[in-house]
């Protein structure tokens, strides 16, 4: 007896046509929404295709969404934790670089810059969302291609790499094999976009009638840029 939750349509892309294996980068003080968000529907893409992924950090140590800055209320005790499964050292070969965004990358992320700058160009795709845009942007790789961020930091993340071509009012990003995802939230209509985009349509509408989830599909839908972007 079968045990498929989904099954994959014919109109599905083959396996050796799709990237199988995920590389995400993780930082204490990682914004929970950008990994969980994007990385649930991918936990759905699960159901249909033997993807891998790989969850990278300096050490083997919990990776916390709290702040090393403690920017939290001083009475919280309010955070979760990843285990990673490699370090950058260990870290395998993959095909999506994963870069989200957070808090802690106001900090020394001096490690995780260090390995996004290695394995960028290495990668079948590169995909990143809110404040992750500048991660990969401070190690030079997205100099003269285009590029979002999250809009309450736009400012702030700009100005690290000017060399970048930054769309204000975009909900998401494609620059060939470079996806950059505004704020928070965005990731997720981002991550629909991709898996629309790489294994077919029918597979993007059935893992978000799966999710529940409906994703928005205008990437230059944005709200949240302001009226002078």
């Amino acid at each position: 007896m079968s045990t498929t939750i989904l099954e994959r349509p014919a109109s599905a892309r083959p396996d050796e046509e799709v990237p199988l294996t995920f590389g995400l980068i993780l930082y204490n003080g990682f914004q929970a929404l950008d990994v969980f968000g994007p990385i649930d529907a991918l936990n759905v893409l699960s159901f249909m295709y033997p993807i891998k992924l790989y969850v990278l950090a300096e050490s083997l140590d919990p990776v916390t969404t709290k702040s090393p800055q403690g920017f939290e209320h001083p009475g919280s005790d309010f955070s979760q934790r990843i285990l990673p499964t490699h370090t950058f050292e260990s870290a395998p070969t993959f095909d999506v670089l994963i870069v989200p965004g957070g808090v802690g990358n106001r900090g020394p992320i001096d490690a995780a810059l260090s390995y996004i700058g290695k394995v960028a160009p290495e990668v079948q795709y590169v995909f990143t969302i809110c404040t992750g845009s500048g991660m990969v942007a401070r190690t030079g790789f997205l100099d003269g291609r285009r590029a979002t961020t999250n809009k309450k930091a736009f400012s702030r993340i700009t100005a690290l790499r000017p060399q970048v071509q930054w769309v204000k009012r975009a909900r998401w990003v494609v620059d060939g094999n470079i996806w950059t995802a505004s704020g928070v939230s965005a990731g997720l209509d981002a991550i629909f976009a991709f898996i629309r985009e790489i294994y077919g349509s029918e597979v993007a509408s059935l893992i978000s009638a799966f999710m529940e989830y409906e994703p928005h599909s205008d990437p230059s839908w944005d709200p949240f840029a302001g009226p002078d972007a």
